[in-house]
């Protein structure tokens, strides 16, 4: 929302609304804004009046004026208080309602840490970046794995703290689906609400706080369900070294960790894999082993010169993304020839079935092409899709017979009658 100014071009006031919340409270804080303008001008405009007219000057006599007027203070006191009754009661039932998520509304675990968010669906799927439905209700249950944090979307008009140690919760219903998403490119990077709506941490939370930015990505009617299926599906011809620096990108990873060698919060990951360090525990090597116990359990074994303020990802990581982050450590170590080209190389995606990655309640399995009903062209047809001969079908409708010592079943009422 832009507002023209004479001298200076626009100003953005507000984000473009995208909730069913926002023009509600965007309409209660431009009342309060137009209300207290009013005032403010009216009080002005009296002063420099009052000014005119009793400045001290020569051959002015100051004048008797009275000191207490009932009805003005009547005027000044009841009026204001009707205006801040409706304004309060109007901002008591819109809060009430901000803060009751309507019942079946589809639940999003977001867990914050330094400095990166987490969004986890009922599939399993995690995602650095916000996927919801457009026109759904949306509820988020909030968590903090380390400091406060604060979840805000300015175009959702939302915004909820993120406690370490307790659960926090809020909901939308976005109505305007994201124009285009590229997940490659970098958040911080980008204009308001350019490639997907934009949710800052507005809780200073260290170091990287201003980093902490990912996108809101609304998808349309339909393809949700999509997307959702194809998130929990780790494509078996992709690269396992370019899944792990995805995760490095995206996961907060990169952070911390260095892939130049230079150290930062954390040690680089540049030429680390293989090689013997000495941790607060003893020396230890950096291999599969130790990268996913330092994944799971940070404070296990603390490389010397470092502190321990890495979260874990316990339960945030798939093996496939586990193991997806050692062929990348792998790559960019001294053994970069022994990772696989692949995951089917090396020997298919941890936990990965064939076939998994159907979203709850969506069937995605592949489809022929058919519409519903379509018959099954003859040259297509397996046997099981042939149908039943004349024979086949008097043999189906035939009653087997029980075998010997056998009693051929009843239903409960008629055992009951010749009992």
């Amino acid at each position: 929302m832009q507002i023209p100014l004479a001298s200076f071009g626009t100003f953005d006031q507000f984000r473009d609304a995208a909730s069913t919340g926002a023009a509600a409270i965007d309409t209660l804080y431009f009342w309060i804004l137009g209300i207290c303008a009013f005032f403010f001008f009216l009080i002005v405009a009296v002063l420099v009046a009052f000014i005119a007219r009793y400045y001290a000057r020569p051959g002015h006599v100051e004048q008797h004026t009275p000191h207490h007027d009932n009805r003005l203070e009547a005027l000044w006191s009841i009026i204001p208080s009707f205006i801040v009754v409706a304004l309060f009661w109007y901002g008591v039932l819109f809060y009430l309602d901000l803060r009751t998520p309507p019942e079946n509304a589809y639940e999003i675990q977001v867990v914050a840490k330094k400095w990166n968010w987490s969004f986890m669906y009922p599939n399993g799927v995690v995602d650095p970046n916000l996927h919801v439905p457009a026109d759904r209700d949306v509820r988020l249950v909030m968590s903090s794995d380390d400091v406060l944090h604060s979840l805000y979307v300015p175009a959702f008009r939302v915004k909820m703290d993120v406690v370490p140690g307790r659960y926090s919760e809020l909901w939308f219903n976005a109505t305007t689906p994201t124009e285009s998403f590229d997940p490659a490119i970098d958040p911080s990077t980008t204009g308001a609400d350019e490639n997907g709506y934009d949710l800052f941490c507005t809780e200073y939370c260290g170091q990287g706080h201003s980093a902490m930015i990912a996108k809101v990505v609304v998808h349309k009617s339909g393809t949700f369900e999509t997307w959702l299926a194809e998130a929990a599906r780790i494509d078996p011809t992709s690269s396992p070294a370019e899944l792990g620096e995805k995760i490095w990108k995206q996961r907060g990873c990169s952070q911390c960790h260095s892939v130049d060698g230079k150290a930062s919060t954390g040690p680089t990951w540049q030429g680390t894999y293989g090689t013997e360090q000495k941790t607060d525990k003893g020396t230890v090597k950096v291999d599969e082993n130790y990268i996913r116990e330092s994944i799971l359990n940070p404070m296990a074994q603390i490389r010397d010169g470092f502190k321990g303020v890495m979260p874990s990802y316990q339960g945030q990581l798939k093996d496939a993304e586990i193991a997806a982050v050692i062929y990348y450590m792998k790559k960019l170590s001294a053994e970069a020839d022994s990772v696989p080209a692949t995951w089917e190389d090396a020997g298919g995606v941890p936990g990965q079935e064939e076939g998994e990655g159907s979203a709850e309640g969506v069937d995605t399995s592949p489809g022929d092409g058919l519409d519903a009903g379509e018959p099954i062209p003859a040259e297509e047809q397996t046997p099981a899709d042939k149908p039943d001969s004349e024979e086949a079908a008097a043999e189906k409708m035939d009653v087997e017979e029980p075998k010997t010592g056998e009693q051929p079943e009843t239903d409960d009422a008629e055992t009951a009658t010749e009992s």
